[in-house]
């Protein structure tokens, strides 16, 4: 399953290392003004909307996956909430403040681009708790768009399976953008700086990886393959076959 998912997993690692080399070739202050330079309005609009994906989205998405599989629903659940509390967990360990509070404290004469409608926290900054949750969540979405591509190719010609493996790629890719951009989104809204988003990254890959290691056993129980479909469509078998034995009645 992991193999499948190569091109979501370097991605990540390039992303860590280019954000590593800036942590330590660049200033803290001068690294945060710099990503949060260009400010519009429609940029203010769409980070602000957007950054909910690291909130209550992978809750919607869990529930959504049990109309396709309960075993993926139940493995970005679980992956949520440890890596959550994981994330809290180190916020009150490392008690890091917020930019807005490390800014007023060591550069008062900075005044940083907020967005209006937007609640600027101001301690608890490292993790950041919505990149855990945005990794944590694509991540999940990209391995099972992986395993669904590969299934659908096992099933297809040989002539079929180039199409999907095109298909998992671009996915993958798509995937690891919209987690960088919930990422970046944090940055934006100067709720965290860009060691936050190092150290939430790590912690999101760190903890959906490490807990699938229970999914391959999982994989060969009807549970992982259960879903609401199954339910509804078993209740509709049983409405005909009660209205077909009326009806011969």
């Amino acid at each position: 399953m992991l193999r499948r998912n190569l091109i979501f997993l370097s991605l990540s690692v390039l992303w860590l290392v280019a954000i590593g080399c800036s942590l330590l070739c660049f200033p803290k202050a001068e690294t945060h003004l710099w990503l949060n330079s260009v400010h519009t309005a429609q940029l203010d609009m769409f980070f602000r909307h957007f950054t909910a994906v690291g909130e209550w989205v992978p809750y919607a998405v869990a529930a959504l996956l049990l109309f396709y599989k309960a075993g993926w629903s139940a493995y970005l659940l679980c992956s949520t909430i440890v890596s959550g509390l994981v994330s809290q967990g180190l916020k009150f360990l490392l008690r890091t403040d917020r930019p807005v509070t490390w800014f007023a404290a060591r550069c008062p004469d900075v005044q940083l681009p907020l967005v209006d409608g937007v609640e600027v926290h101001r301690y608890l900054s490292c993790p950041s708790g919505h990149t855990v949750s945005c990794f944590t969540l694509f991540l999940v979405l990209s391995m099972a768009a992986a395993d669904y591509a590969a299934r659908r190719a096992a099933a297809a010609g040989a002539d079929k399976q180039p199409v999907y493996k095109t298909q998992s790629v671009l996915i993958q890719t798509l995937c690891f953008l919209l987690a960088a951009a919930g990422a970046y989104s944090r940055i934006y809204l100067s709720q965290h700086f860009l060691e936050d988003i190092f150290c939430g990254t790590i912690v999101g890959l760190a903890v959906t990886l490490l807990l699938y290691a229970a999914v391959p056993p999982l994989m060969r129980t009807r549970f992982w393959s259960w879903n609401l479909r199954c339910l509804f469509l078993r209740r509709s078998c049983r409405h005909d076959k009660a209205a077909s034995t009326a009806g011969n009645g």
